[in-house]
């Protein structure tokens, strides 16, 4: 039986719910591409990536038979790269293991990698109609001024009580539609800052709101200080080509190309850094010649400046020591290989 806050909540959605790609139906495979795209990541920047990912891989077996670098290669610029490569290796699982279909059952889809509770539950409510309640970022949000939470939305009793509360009003064979019900009150109505209140479907029953502190609500844990590291990048250039390595297949941007260098040790200038950085990596010594430009970025743990120059061999030909390859192209063909964001306006510099 629906409880008088699931009641409400369905009939705003009914009449509010967004218009989403995604939702023109609930095929389990459209369900987890777009809640693995939307991890960490806005619902504007996600729909032209997901229209272009059906578009090129409009099922498992297509997603499972292409290359890697086809998949990392549509995924640029989305950011947080294991969740592409989680989802290619998860289809290479599902054509082996699952006949090339996704199962229904949460501990059976958290099998493969990639998926979390989160995301289980929301394939297993939209998709497979499940009774599974669902926690995202707008979900807890909600959930946390409705029950006026005083615990650290993101603690582990904070979210062990919010897993409570989005059960308790779950209504049964409605599951899916609740729990996008409040993702979208989230989204469009109970904002992070400045939440409209007065035109909330639930605004009687929420706790914070009553009290005055909704926008106190959820509590949150102190935020650490957020490192800063200044960075080196190597443009090698010989007989008209450029210099490009292929990162490891695991952890930062996995499997993506990249201009060698890295990090800036204490008492190091940029060119002594550059100059040790290409001798362990690629077994060379260069000459360090002029900046090509200065390049920034906010990862979510820790912040990059990034110095490019122009640099010279000086000696025998490079090998990957710390990478999986090596590749020497024009610039024009540099947007051939997938790249992460700093590597890719470097890129783009060399061929303005």
């Amino acid at each position: 039986m629906s409880t008088p806050l699931a009641a409400r909540l369905l009939d705003w959605y009914a009449e509010n719910a967004r218009q989403l790609p995604w939702r023109d139906r609930a095929d389990p495979y459209r369900v987890w591409i777009s809640e693995v795209m939307l991890q960490q990541t806005r619902v504007e920047t996600v729909i032209p990536y997901f229209e272009r990912w059906i578009e090129r891989f409009p099922d498992i077996p297509t997603l499972a038979a292409v290359p890697l670098q086809d998949v990392l290669a549509l995924w640029e610029g989305l950011g947080y790269y294991s969740r592409a490569r989680n989802l290619h290796r998860s289809a290479q699982i599902l054509v082996t293991q699952y006949d090339g279909k996704l199962p229904e059952n949460p501990p059976e889809l958290r099998r493969l990698p990639g998926i979390g509770r989160y995301t289980a539950a929301a394939i297993a409510s939209i998709a497979f109609g499940l009774d599974e309640p669902a926690l995202d970022g707008n979900i807890r949000r909600v959930l946390a001024r409705l029950y006026d939470l005083r615990l650290p939305a993101r603690s582990p009793d904070g979210e062990s009580r919010l897993w409570e509360m989005a059960a308790e009003h779950l209504p049964p064979g409605l599951a899916g539609d609740y729990n996008q019900a409040l993702m979208d009150l989230g989204a469009t109505v109970c904002t992070p800052r400045q939440p409209d209140c007065p035109n909330c479907p639930l605004n009687e029953l929420c706790a914070a709101y009553k009290l005055g502190i909704q926008e106190q609500r959820p509590v949150k844990e102190q935020k650490l200080t957020i490192p800063h590291y200044t960075v080196t990048a190597a443009v090698i250039q010989k007989s008209g080509k450029v210099l490009i390595a292929q990162r490891p297949p695991n952890g930062l941007l996995g499997g993506l190309w990249e201009f060698p260098g890295g990090k800036l040790k204490p008492g190091e200038d940029l060119p002594a850094a550059l100059r040790r950085e290409i001798g362990e990596e690629l077994g060379v010594e260069v000459d360090v010649g002029g900046s090509i430009g200065v390049y920034r970025h906010a990862y979510t743990h820790f912040r990059v400046t990034l110095h490019a120059f122009r640099c010279r061999l000086l000696d025998e030909e490079p090998r990957p020591l710390e990478h999986r390859a090596i590749q020497w192209t024009t610039p024009a063909e540099l947007s051939g290989y997938p790249m992460g964001k700093l590597d890719r306006q470097i890129a783009n510099t060399l061929t303005c």
